[in-house]
């Protein structure tokens, strides 16, 4: 564990990821992409729904992601794939003044970083009020479909930004993504929930109390805002 909140004030860069990071998972808008993506896999495969979210889940575990596994398997174009699993309600997200002002308020360069498609995060950010405050967003598209926690999308965000990692933050909701940002010199901040509302395999589920203490994990929160506004706080004392 890392002391001193001074040192993520200090950092050059803070690296965002998007889904239950910069929205909290008690809104639950990530469930309504998991229902795409199994419908996906049902009509493209023409299987029935149990049999395609089976198939769903065995790619995300061994290929970081669905849509990697189905262009591995069976060469799927990428692009119709993030336009329909995408395609859903995002006005259960609303407005979050405290957070924007917080990272706002950071003495840093900002990019969001997601395995999600960038019209995706684009809208998530507008329904967040979040547009306007990020350096740039890096996604999957940007790291040519090499998911987190893949050390190759990392280094195409580093490269892309020349980012330093021994002065940058990576912030997460999975634990597994963090561990390659621990190797490459991070310090890592885990966003976690008590709520436990999906159906993920064990090891890919988004954070809850019980992942705090692992060794690749220097910072935790369940309140993103708050713990920013403290690292200002701390950092200007």
């Amino acid at each position: 564990m890392i002391d001193g909140l001074e040192k993520l004030y200090a950092a050059k860069d803070w690296v965002f990821d998007l889904d239950n990071t910069l929205y909290p998972q008690e809104c639950a808008l990530f469930p309504q992409i998991q229902v795409k993506m199994n419908r996906y896999v049902a009509d493209f495969l023409g299987l029935p729904l149990d049999e395609a979210r089976a198939i769903q889940k065995k790619y995300y575990v061994e290929h970081g992601t669905t849509l990697n596994g189905l262009m591995l398997h069976h060469d799927i174009d990428p692009y119709d794939y993030l336009h329909h699993v995408h395609d859903i309600d995002y006005s259960i997200l609303k407005p979050d003044p405290r957070l924007r002002d917080a990272i706002n308020a950071l003495p840093a360069r900002k990019t969001v970083f997601t395995n999600g498609s960038r019209k995706h995060a684009e809208n998530a950010l507008k329904a967040l009020g979040l547009e306007g405050i990020f350096h740039d967003l890096i996604d999957i598209a940007a790291t040519d479909f090499k998911p987190k926690p893949e050390k190759s999308a990392f280094e195409t965000l580093i490269k892309t930004h020349d980012i330093n990692p021994q002065s940058a933050v990576m912030v997460e909701d999975l634990s597994k993504n963090l561990v390659t940002a621990h190797e490459m010199g991070f310090m890592t901040l885990l966003v976690w929930s008590h709520h436990d509302w999906n159906d993920e395999p064990e090891g890919h589920k988004p954070a809850g109390l019980e992942d705090t203490e692992k060794e690749h994990i220097h910072f935790n929160t369940d309140n993103l805002g708050g713990f920013i506004e403290n690292v200002i706080k701390q950092g200007k004392e």
